[in-house]
């Protein structure tokens, strides 16, 4: 047990979870951070940064530190349709070229940054804890309990608890908030690749056939890698029995993309993750 008070422990070190002890720290707030991995980890996504995590990178003067990381910069969202009608949309503005730069971080990479960044700034950050219960004065929520890396068990005390711990929120859980919508909920596959043609400083989004409804992205990334990934609605896949994997070789393989990843080559096995997405209505 810890006998510290904290204004706010965050659970989840992620990029939201990191952001938010950098923010609290701001205004003056004692924060404790946990996380349940050891920091580098990998984590599965599109690996894309734009529109406002570049405003909050900004505001926390981390931009230009996060520029000199391993990745691409972004300057072009390229969005294809299923005859490969392709529109580009700029980032960029003549009066102030870097206002909407985007990038392309691994997530491995951009979260090791983004804790260390919390870790610096937190009153205590813990990785290796797992949380498995929130802790109650009544009806308020008042802490949380779990295991360190060394098996012990620990309570984190705040006035408030700020569950950052992604799709699979234990705080959601513990809290009865958690729900699995599939009509709102996207599984998507993610592999990275090396040798594929035509990289730029753009990201591409592609509603072609062998995806269609879900979408195929190609996001550059350094040293000649690619991050090339397929999502589409849960209900669909259900559905239709469809295979992402599959549909993601018939995406490559395709008369639009052939030429592009015909020396392409595979530096994992796709990997699938689930995405929560807003409601359509």
């Amino acid at each position: 047990m810890s006998d510290t008070l904290y204004d706010v422990v965050i659970v989840g070190g992620g990029p939201s979870g990191a952001v938010a002890t950098l923010y609290a720290k701001r205004v003056g707030l004692s924060v404790c951070i946990v996380d349940k991995e050891t920091f580098p980890r990998d984590k599965i996504c599109g690996d894309a940064l734009s529109g406002k995590a570049v405003t909050i990178l900004r505001e926390l003067d981390l931009f230009d530190a996060v520029g000199d990381l391993p990745g691409a910069e972004i300057h072009t969202v390229t969005f294809g349709s299923p005859d490969n009608t392709l529109v580009d949309i700029d980032l960029t503005r003549s009066d102030r070229k870097d206002f909407l730069t985007g990038f392309v971080i691994r997530r491995e990479i951009l979260d090791n940054f983004l804790f260390s960044r919390a870790r610096e700034a937190a009153d205590t950050a813990i990785e290796g804890f797992s949380v498995k219960d929130v802790l109650r004065d009544g009806e308020t929520v008042c802490g949380v309990t779990g295991t360190n890396a060394c098996g012990e068990t620990l309570e984190l005390r705040g006035n408030l608890v700020l569950g950052a711990d992604g799709f699979n929120s234990i705080i959601a859980r513990k809290l009865d908030l958690y729900s699995h919508d599939p009509e709102h909920l996207v599984v998507a596959l993610r592999c990275y690749y090396k040798g594929v043609k035509g990289l730029t400083d753009q990201i591409e989004l592609h509603y072609v056939d062998e995806v269609i409804p879900g979408y195929f992205w190609i996001f550059p990334l350094e040293d000649d890698y690619a991050n090339i990934g397929i999502g589409m609605l849960h209900e669909y896949i259900k559905d239709g029995n469809i295979d992402l994997k599959v549909a993601l070789k018939n995406a490559m393989n395709s008369d639009a993309f052939k030429a592009r990843f015909a020396d392409a080559e595979p530096m994992e096995e796709p990997i699938g993750w689930n995405l929560p997405v807003g409601s359509k209505h």
